[in-house]
């Protein structure tokens, strides 16, 4: 079925043009509340980055005070040691000592995970405060685009309407139209006006040239005259013509 598969084919095509073409007209209009609203994601996306930073520097911190009171009490009972040795009471002094070792054998148990919680805490406190400086950065970039897509939607709406062409409401636009409608209406008006008076021309042209012929036969017949009197030779006194004699002496 090549012609049934072509068909859709091309009906698809229409239709993923017609709604990439409303795609296209709903993000220009709403270009600006997009571009706020993508800053705006990126802040949520920052206070999750927060949340999870805030969580690591609280694992961080409760380690670190375990850590720092077990090496507090390891400092204390050595101290104590040193009390009881002071009063020569070796028996305490052994006592105070083993506690001291529970508390460093305790501090270096956690002395790892201190280490690696710190090391996490300061690296998400570092990706927070670029994430910030880059939110900042696309606020002002935001804005910086919307001032730029107006200005450019201006020019586009000036350029279209010099040119006279652009959407379909565009009065420019509409005024050509209208002027090449009614330029059509009077060449057609002009073309049917002389149609109808080819005829009258034609009967024109022949009034002419029968004025013309009657001026020709008017002139062969003046040349006609003509010829005949010179046949005839010059013409006879009236006297003669009317047949009265010939006076002798003029004879």
């Amino acid at each position: 079925m090549p012609f049934f598969s072509d068909f859709f084919g091309r009906v698809g095509r229409v239709a993923r043009g017609e709604a990439n073409a409303g795609v296209d007209a709903l993000e220009d209009a709403t270009f600006e509340t997009t571009v706020r609203q993508t800053v705006a994601d990126m802040r949520t996306e920052l206070n999750k980055v927060v949340n999870a930073s805030a969580m690591a520097m609280s694992n961080y911190n409760r380690l670190d005070a375990e850590y720092q009171k077990y090496a507090r009490q390891s400092q204390e009972w050595k101290d104590r040691a040193n009390v009881a040795l002071d009063a020569g009471n070796e028996d305490l002094a052994k006592k105070a000592l083993a506690k001291k070792a529970e508390c460093d054998q305790q501090a270096n148990s956690m002395q790892q995970a201190v280490t690696a919680a710190q090391q996490a805490s300061e690296k998400l406190k570092a990706q927070v405060a670029e994430l910030k400086r880059k939110i900042d950065e696309g606020e002002r970039t935001a804005t910086t685009l919307v001032a730029r897509k107006n200005a450019a939607m201006a020019q586009r709406k000036v350029s279209e309407a010099m040119a006279g062409v652009g959407n379909a409401d565009n009065a420019f636009s509409q005024l050509n139209k209208f002027e090449q409608s009614v330029a059509k209406e009077e060449a057609t008006a002009q073309a049917f006006d002389q149609l109808a008076s080819a005829g009258k021309d034609d009967d024109l042209e022949k009034q002419f040239a029968q004025l013309g012929t009657h001026g020709v036969d008017a002139e062969l017949a003046a040349l006609k005259a003509e010829r005949q009197k010179t046949k005839l030779g010059p013409a006879l006194p009236k006297e003669l013509a009317a047949g009265a004699p010939m006076d002798k002496t003029s004879a």
